[in-house]
């Protein structure tokens, strides 16, 4: 029996994803140093001002999905597994149309604007940066499409509700950078 207010070892789980959440922070932080470091550097155009459009939809998108995800792991605590797989679904397809936006931004980024990687060193810094994102938000992605299915299947009960609650960590992770990412490059680096 442990006493009240007794201190009990952390799911290997939840320690697990805290210190990939850590790593993953430092990774984000050196980029979003770089890019602030570099900023305003380019020796030759285009600049973010003259190129970029501020993705409004998929910012509110992919925050929103942080609450959806919270009430799904909510949900999946009482048993209520079908609001967790609406819920759960929610934020699979709030991911995707933000992803979806990412998307629509490259290819007009590259294809109507002729702005790569290559073109200085603003892309080169955006690129690298939205795109550690991006690649971080197919991760999720991936993860919440793994679970809908197992829960279409009937293999999530409200026994499982740590273990997604662990996943949901990574994917308010997501979120939380996105604000970073977005006051960097949208609002600050403009």
């Amino acid at each position: 029996m442990v006493a009240e207010g007794a201190w009990r070892i952390p799911s290997r789980g939840k320690v697990g994803m805290i210190c990939l959440i850590i790593a993953e922070s430092a990774i984000f932080t050196i980029f979003v140093a770089a890019y602030i470091f570099y900023m305003g550097k380019s020796l030759t155009g285009p600049m973010p001002r003259e190129l970029l459009r501020v993705p409004v939809i998929g910012t509110i998108c992919l925050l929103s999905s942080s609450l959806t995800m919270h009430w799904a792991i909510a949900a999946l605590r009482q048993s209520k597994t079908s609001a967790f797989r609406a819920f759960w679904f929610a934020t699979l397809a709030l991911g995707a149309i933000f992803l979806g936006g990412t998307a629509i931004e490259w290819r007009h980024l590259i294809y109507e604007e002729n702005f790569t990687i290559q073109t200085n060193l603003f892309g080169t810094t955006y690129y690298s940066l939205v795109g550690l994102h991006a690649s971080h938000v197919i991760v999720g992605l991936i993860g919440l499409v793994l679970v809908m299915t197992l829960a279409a299947m009937g293999k999530i009960r409200q026994e499982h509700s740590e273990r997604c609650e662990v996943f949901s960590l990574y994917w308010h992770f997501v979120d939380a950078v996105w604000v970073v990412v977005f006051t960097t490059v949208y609002i600050v680096g403009r």
